[in-house]
């Protein structure tokens, strides 16, 4: 059947529907992000490991103190603050936005790291 130039059957409307699905489909999961995978920083020896580490937008960092000391992860503008960690204890950011951002241990200043968010 015909109407105003397009045709139209029960078979055709089917497949229609199905290669617009599908076209819709593809077009949200190529835009779709993979979810960042988490990164871990090892506060040990009075040292972040590793010092400066590049992760995507959108991951998830996690300090652990493995050290005998307490020790903190700040951000030297203030984007981040952990409490005092004690031994074993980790802080969680998640970053959200590029950028670079450098961090230090308050109570040793001269612990510094730097994460680069691309």
């Amino acid at each position: 059947m015909t109407r105003k130039g397009i045709w139209v059957s029960g078979m055709a409307m089917p497949l229609v529907i199905g290669i617009l699905l599908l076209a819709v489909s593809s077009r949200i999961t190529a835009n779709a992000q993979p979810a960042a995978a988490p990164m871990e920083i090892t506060i040990d020896n009075f040292s972040f490991g590793p010092q400066t580490a590049s992760v995507p937008v959108g991951t998830t960092v996690t300090w652990i103190n493995r050290d005998d000391i307490p020790h903190t992860s700040v951000s030297t503008e203030s984007v981040f603050k952990s409490k005092v960690l004690d031994t074993d204890e980790k802080f969680s950011y998640t970053f959200t936005k590029a950028g670079t951002y450098p961090y230090y241990c308050t109570i040793h200043p001269k612990m510094t790291g730097k994460i680069v968010v691309q």
